[in-house]
């Protein structure tokens, strides 16, 4: 007979389709020592009968490295958006002392329309990093050679930035990301800083400039600075705004002035 020790009550938020009310169903998974949350999917999966003993579909999410570098995995467990593959349980769970049950509630990303259960359609994200040409323009048909030397300052710097996955959580945290709004978010903004300090990159400045100039561009950011304090890789997030919010205002000025 399993104990409250030894056994996980998982509350997860479903959705059997993108028109379909969302709806709450939970599930007593066996507890292990280290498990992540991923782990607790996949017991799902493995046993798909919910805590009134009924046989249903098993929860459909995302997943691909798990060991948090594609960034797919992103859920919202017990209200913070994280890494399904890099929550332990032991961390990310309520109770589990005192001889209380551990909990898991499991949601999919608010930001992102919901395609089902904890999978989400992150599409706009994705447009956003082409609206701002997220890449190094450089067409391969012949050798160009060694490029440009970079300091050793801006390559770790640069690394910092790199280190995006596209994940979303910074776009879930931030409160200008809505359904409703166009804000380009922390994400995109981050590349622009990247992206415009590669001496190739810089090619193409200026249209990354002119990319978040507009209303739901850089304009748009509250300074909340929720995306730094949930962003998995650590990216200096704000200071990319930071900078980016001077140099958006010398390209206007420039562009004024008609330079």
């Amino acid at each position: 007979m399993s104990t409250v020790d030894d056994v996980i009550e998982v509350t997860v938020l479903r959705q059997a389709d993108a028109t379909s009310a969302p709806y709450e169903e939970t599930f007593l998974v066996p507890y292990k020592l280290r498990m992540n949350v991923i782990s607790v999917l996949m017991e799902i999966q493995l046993n798909p009968v919910n805590s009134k003993g009924q046989k249903v579909a098993p929860v459909a999410w995302d997943q691909a490295c798990l060991e948090e570098v594609c960034g797919s995995c992103t859920v919202r467990v017990n209200g913070r958006v994280r890494q399904a593959c890099s929550s332990l349980v032991d961390k990310v769970a309520t109770g589990g002392t005192n001889g209380t049950r551990r909990k898991l509630y499991l949601a999919p990303m608010s930001k992102f329309p919901c395609v089902r259960d904890l999978v989400v359609d992150r599409s706009k994200m994705f447009e956003n990093l082409k609206k701002i040409q997220a890449w190094i323009p450089i067409d391969g048909t012949y050798d160009l050679g060694p490029g440009p030397r970079m300091s050793q300052k801006e390559q770790e710097l640069a690394y910092d930035f790199a280190r995006c996955m596209s994940c979303g959580s910074c776009l879930e945290a931030c409160p200008q990301v809505s359904m409703k709004s166009n804000f380009i978010g922390p994400a995109a903004i981050g590349q622009v800083r990247l992206f415009n300090s590669h001496p190739t990159g810089a090619m193409n400045k200026d249209e990354r400039l002119e990319a978040i100039s507009d209303s739901d561009g850089i304009a748009s950011c509250g300074n909340a600075q929720n995306c730094v304090q949930v962003c998995p890789k650590e990216i200096p997030l704000t200071r990319a705004i930071a900078e980016l919010n001077r140099d958006t205002t010398v390209y206007r000025i420039k562009k004024w002035l008609g330079k």
